[in-house]
């Protein structure tokens, strides 16, 4: 199985014979799976939140409170630095290792200190919270013996709902894996 994004060549009238298509460049960080509907959902009603808050400072600037205005700026800009950060949560891949974004974190492991990446079924969270169900999750398990906590799963935000999709992307990334361990 070749690596997703990277088997395609350019023809030879386009770019030259056996090159890659220059957006096809496997050193680059890449998301093998599109952000999940909850996740889309959740950052868009924040956003649409963070607008009332930009609109409400407008009026309170409008009305002489700088202070209250500055306060309701403050806000929103963190309310839209909050719903960027949540479409960026997620699994990347590429050449380099695998990256695993969490809200308040990043753990990027090269490939080199990869022992597996499998699928397997276990008690996940739903979309986060505390409460479990039985589910599959992908587990990335390091050379030093220990394991990245499970970031994909058939029950998070991009998932939920949609096995299809997980099983896609699981299958995705354990391609990547294949390739490079």
């Amino acid at each position: 199985m070749s690596l997703p994004y990277t088997s395609a060549t350019a023809e030879a009238d386009d770019l030259g014979a056996g090159r890659p298509l220059p957006h096809l460049d496997q050193d680059r960080w890449m998301r093998p799976y599109g952000p999940g509907p909850w996740r889309v959902g959740t950052a868009a009603l924040a956003l649409m939140l963070a607008a009332y808050l930009l609109f409400a400072a407008l009026i309170m600037v409008a009305a002489q409170n700088t202070r209250g205005g500055a306060l309701c700026l403050a806000v929103a800009l963190l309310v839209i630095m909050a719903a960027l950060r949540m479409l960026r949560v997620g699994l990347w891949v590429s050449g380099r290792g695998l990256r695993q974004t969490s809200f308040f974190s990043t753990v990027t492991v090269p490939w080199r200190k990869i022992a597996a990446v499998r699928t397997a079924q276990q008690p996940v969270k739903v979309l986060g919270l505390p409460r479990t169900v039985q589910g599959q999750a992908l587990i990335i398990t390091r050379k030093s013996g220990g394991s990245l906590r499970p970031q994909l799963t058939d029950h998070n935000a991009d998932f939920l709902g949609r096995v299809e999709a997980f099983d896609v992307a699981a299958d995705a990334i354990e391609g990547w894996a294949a390739e490079l361990l």
